[in-house]
């Protein structure tokens, strides 16, 4: 959501700002910016849209831009519609200061009022052009950026991810930051800042991560960090392993069905070096600590957003079946709103891909204060998920692009399944029982490569199903979540609207929007309640509606009652989610193919949501 770029140094500035608002495309976004100074004053571009637009823009221009310090800016719209005036950067009353910013400003109507009766007029519609307006106040007082920046904020309620030149003290990139991630990269002679380490990453991989209520000040020399309260801080200086060619398409059409294609791997990865096949057990480094926590835990809650939930209500079933421990799921956004009861007997989990998600963030901060043990399963090393819990688990995805979560999703899975056995082994499991999990868990990567390798009849389907306005999808018990996370794959790169529903609900209302033109995917594996699920794939052919399944490969009585089979392996039950999401994400990626959408940028989302 939202991305920042930022560069000081001996360089042409502009293509390292642009190379890397390319590479913050994923984050989602609706328009673009730069602000260069030039010549002692600012040379501001913006424009609605994608990166390329603001390229064509430039080149439209009739002298050739160079500079050596500039930002850069992708918004994702809060306040104000996405256009060019709202984009991004913005400035002050005198166009002495420019700023981006990732994040809302809560109390900006206050600010903004007290500035419009002391005279200021404002361009643009949203909040950060107030926060530039109220640091150019705060500028005219100090004369110093970095303390009018310190004094501005000192004002403010909300988040910010924010990044700060002055035409007046143009030696200097100011950043700060409240809620949203920021990061400094270090270099020779130069710096950078970053909303993520995939726009910087091809220049350095030394960087220093931001916590919340830090300003720093980056100059060619190097950079100073401090508390808005100007206590200086010292940081350290952390060594990145991300690789280029884990955020390039490696000769996909798409990031997503790259993506999709990595999971036997990563898969393989979220379990490598933990999972003991010998001794039918699991050994996980980063929950160590907390083991004996874990064990006296009177419940364990977890908590997510989107893909991140529907991962959580598999995990409960896990946990709740496999190792009998008390388990809720909770939604992250919900969470702390309710004031939850919770104590120091409570083990909260955390999950979300890019350790950054506000809501998620929140509930685990919540939990926290309240007392209790909160830990992360998250995709991204040294964020802030990660460096705030009292422990967790990297799920070793690797970058993910995509918006809409396939790898990181099944990846979840894994690591929950993994947590699951490990606590279940401590609870008494016996060995042998251990390793029939452990083998079974081994044995995924390979059954998951063993689907992607037969995507004709999902292609065929696409192009079956393409024009329909409705998809119903059906799953019980652990493949509940399995049918809401179809669901809403379908919905966020096609736009057909979607729903998922436990199949025995569907008598309780969806029932009467299935006729002939109605596709309803069910998700039926031969496990304990395969007979039921059957029954009411009986209750929709009865009705006429279309019914695709997604079925183990041995079944052929599935093959007369369903117009198409999508086959699958068979695993364990509680197992069975990493497999059968696989046939649904082919799915939604082959269907928005078909409509023609954009498959990695899907309109409207963000890949990581860091405001509420």
């Amino acid at each position: 959501m939202c991305g920042i770029v930022g560069y000081i140094g001996p360089r042409n500035c502009v293509p390292i700002l642009l190379e890397g608002l390319r590479r913050l495309e994923y984050r989602g976004y609706d328009s673009a910016g730069i602000a260069l100074v030039m010549n002692g004053k600012f040379s501001i571009h913006k424009k609605a849209g994608k990166v390329a637009d603001l390229v064509s823009l430039l080149n439209a221009g009739n002298s050739e831009l160079n500079a050596q310090l500039g930002i850069g800016h992708t918004r994702w719209a809060t306040h104000g519609e996405p256009n060019d005036t709202n984009a991004h950067p913005h400035w002050d009353a005198k166009k002495e200061i420019a700023i981006i910013h990732n994040g809302i400003i809560e109390n900006y109507l206050a600010i903004k009022t007290k500035l419009l009766r002391e005279g200021h007029t404002f361009e643009s519609s949203t909040d950060t052009e107030v926060l530039a307006h109220l640091i150019g106040v705060m500028f005219e007082r100090t004369n110093d950026l970095c303390s009018a920046v310190r004094m501005a904020l000192s004002e403010v309620e909300g988040t910010y991810g924010l990044v700060v030149l002055s035409t007046r003290d143009s030696g200097k990139i100011v950043v700060a930051r409240r809620g949203s991630p920021l990061i400094i990269g270090v270099g020779e002679g130069e710096n950078f800042v970053a909303s993520d380490a995939s726009a910087i990453v091809e220049y350095t991989r030394q960087v220093v991560y931001l916590e919340d209520g830090e300003v720093a000040e980056l100059t060619t020399q190097g950079f100073q960090t401090m508390t808005i309260d100007d206590v200086k801080i010292d940081k350290v200086v952390e060594e990145i392993t991300l690789e280029l060619s884990q955020i390039e398409r490696g000769g996909y059409d798409h990031f997503m069905m790259k993506e999709i294609n990595e999971q036997p791997e990563t898969i393989r990865d979220a379990m490598r070096g933990r999972l003991l096949l010998d001794e039918g057990d699991v050994k996980l480094g980063g929950l160590t600590d907390v083991m004996e926590r874990l064990l006296k835990a009177k419940r364990i809650i977890l908590n997510g957003c989107g893909t991140s939930w529907h991962a959580a209500l598999v995990g409960e079933y896990m946990l709740e079946q496999i190792a009998k421990i008390p388990t809720e799921v909770e939604y992250a956004s919900e969470f702390r709103y309710r004031n939850p009861i919770i104590g120091e007997d409570d083990v909260l989990f955390s999950i979300s891909q890019s350790g950054e998600t506000a809501d998620t963030l929140a509930a685990m901060r919540e939990a926290k204060k309240k007392g209790a043990t909160v830990l992360g399963i998250v995709n991204v090393v040294g964020s802030t998920i990660a460096r705030e819990s009292d422990g967790g688990v990297y799920v070793h995805a690797g970058p993910e692009i995509g918006v809409a979560s396939t790898k990181s999703f099944t990846s979840q899975l894994t690591v929950l399944a993994l947590i699951t056995l490990m606590l279940a082994r401590a609870k008494g499991m016996s060995r042998e029982d251990g390793k029939v999990l452990a083998k079974e868990l081994a044995s995924l990567p390979d059954k998951v490569a063993h689907i992607l390798k037969q995507t004709e009849t999902i292609q065929a389907l696409a192009n079956e199903f393409k024009d329909v306005r409705n998809f119903l999808y059906l799953g019980r018990g652990a493949n509940f979540p399995v049918a809401l996370e179809g669901a809403l794959k379908l919905k966020e790169i096609s736009y057909i609207h979607a729903e998922g529903y436990p199949a025995a609900e569907m008598k309780h209302g969806p029932i009467a929007l299935i006729d002939e033109n109605m596709p309803v995917v069910f998700i039926v594996p031969r496990d304990g309640i395969y007979d039921k699920v059957i029954s009411n794939i009986h209750e929709v052919r009865a009705r006429r509606g279309r019914i695709i399944a997604v079925a183990n490969e041995d079944d052929r009585e599935i093959e007369e009652m369903a117009e198409f089979v999508i086959p699958v392996p068979r695993t364990y039950g509680f197992f069975g989610p990493i497999i059968n999401v696989i046939p649904l994400q082919l799915l939604s990626y082959y269907m928005a193919i078909a409509r023609e959408t954009d498959v990695d940028q899907p309109r409207n989302l963000a890949k990581s949501v860091t405001v509420e």
